[in-house]
């Protein structure tokens, strides 16, 4: 007996009567769903990857273009931006509110507003870190004055590591400042400081609101400057200070590059780079952004209302397709924007640095003018094109897998589907019942077809010649 050609029939008996149980409708409903779940697999792939077209591209390039030329003629450099005048005043009208908010009651008749809201912050928010090197003992120990007194010390970063050290002043009266790449701590630098609260919480929360008000009345300068004054340091430059700070904290030493950056970030403060100018550059990154958002959900709502019947048109249908948000084809033209805006603006910004230099390079005019913002928004753009990249090969990996599999359950599936029609013989096998009401002529038709069907050969006319066969099978 060839054993390779078995094929095992389950057949129960039933009092008298026979049937069989085969699990090829089964294995056929199983495969079809791995295959559908395989397809899935393999489709996903075209999710991830973006759909933008030549149009798409060329409007994000231009959009990126537009905003750094938006960027050099309108925001520049401090003293010299158009768009920096403007955030200096809604900073000022802000401090104004603020302070109306603590509690101050508007200026004296003749008084500037701004910095009799500012005067008042001051006087309600004290903290003891703020030595301005005009006749205090700080001016004595390093060179502080007005122009520098904002980035030097460490509690006027509006970072979390000024945070820390702003509490840590007010709780042990000290300041500490940066100079000359080293981290120098006054020990009861005001006498008269004392942090209120009657527990730790409360003084946490005490000295949580000193320093946010205390930035509040610096971000626009302070009450005594002459002109713009001295705001607080931009976030984006603090971090040089901070480098310090944590080295000299875990006693790491200095070297001269961050003593140099250090330098380079406090110049740029001086010149006026501070966190009302820094919103400044904001402006034309922000611009650029909802533009190439705007211009990917108008091109896909025509596509919508062209491809789309009247009827079949819904607001769900309009945001699933519209939304400029978590998709990789936005995605993508965000990337190509950001960088064709990086592009303009550190072409701009180098010419500018050789020309300020007169034939050398000039850094301090450079970075001066460098959009920094626009820079970390193409730097994350980066980042997300590389975790792209990443999923993309993942996926395709999964996916060349998934069409191995889907080839084999094909196959598979081929096999079932003769099989099924091979052995689908519950009609045949009725005979034996046509056997039992002595109907000869119809068992053996059946008989017959069914050896047929197993692959007998033809003719079979003798109830012998299936026996014969069948002893054989």
């Amino acid at each position: 007996m060839d054993t390779d050609k078995i094929v095992i029939i389950d057949i129960d008996q039933t009092g008298e009567k026979y049937s069989y149980q085969s699990s090829i409708e089964s294995a056929l409903k199983q495969a079809k769903l791995d295959i559908e779940a395989l397809n899935e697999t393999i489709e996903s792939v075209n999710a991830l990857k973006p759909a933008c077209d030549k149009i798409d591209y060329a409007l994000s390039a231009c959009s990126g273009a537009l905003c750094g030329l938006l960027d050099i003629f309108f925001v520049g450099k401090p003293g010299e931006s158009p768009l920096g005048n403007i955030t200096d005043e809604w900073f000022g009208n802000r401090t104004c509110d603020f302070a109306k908010l603590c509690g101050w009651k508007g200026a004296k008749e003749g008084k500037n507003p701004l910095k009799s809201a500012i005067g008042y912050l001051e006087r309600h928010y004290h903290v003891p870190y703020d030595q301005r090197g005009m006749g205090d003992a700080a001016s004595f120990v390093f060179d502080l004055n007005a122009k520098n007194h904002h980035f030097k010390s460490l509690g006027h970063n509006p970072s979390l590591l000024g945070l820390f050290f702003s509490i840590l002043n007010q709780f042990t009266n000290s300041s500490h400042f940066i100079s000359d790449g080293q981290m120098i701590e006054l020990i009861e630098a005001d006498g008269k400081f004392e942090l209120q609260g009657n527990n730790i919480p409360a003084k946490l929360w005490c000295g949580f609101s000193n320093w946010f008000c205390h930035l509040m009345s610096d971000v626009s300068g302070s009450s005594g400057s002459n002109g713009r004054g001295m705001g607080i340091p931009s976030p984006l430059w603090t971090w040089t200070n901070d480098i310090i700070a944590i080295k000299s904290k875990l006693n790491i030493p200095v070297n001269q590059f961050d003593k140099d950056v250090s330098e380079l970030a406090l110049n740029m403060y001086k010149e006026g780079f501070d966190f009302r100018f820094q919103t400044a550059q904001v402006i034309p990154v922000f611009i650029n952004e909802l533009i190439v958002r705007l211009f990917y959900s108008i091109r896909r709502l025509i596509w919508y209302y062209k491809s789309t019947d009247k009827n079949d048109r819904s607001f769900k249908g309009i945001w699933s397709v519209c939304k400029p948000f978590s998709n990789p084809t936005v995605k993508r033209m965000l990337t190509v924007a950001h960088g064709t805006f990086c592009l303009v603006d550190i072409s701009d910004a180098t010419i500018r640095g050789f020309v300020s230099g007169g034939g050398y390079f000039n850094p301090l005019e450079f970075f001066l003018r460098l959009n920094v913002a626009g820079i970390g928004r193409f730097t994350i753009c980066l980042y997300g094109e590389a975790k792209y990249a990443m999923n993309v090969h993942l996926a395709e990996k999964e996916a060349r897998s998934a069409e191995r599999k889907k080839t084999i359950i094909e196959a598979y599936i081929e096999g079932l589907n003769i099989l099924k029609d091979k052995y689908n013989d519950q009609e045949y096998l009725t005979f034996i019942d046509d056997l039992k009401s002595n109907d000869y002529i119809l068992a053996f038709a059946k008989s017959a077809s069914l050896a047929t069907k197993r692959g007998a050969p033809a003719p079979l006319r003798t109830k012998r010649d299936i026996d014969i066969l069948f002893q054989k099978k």
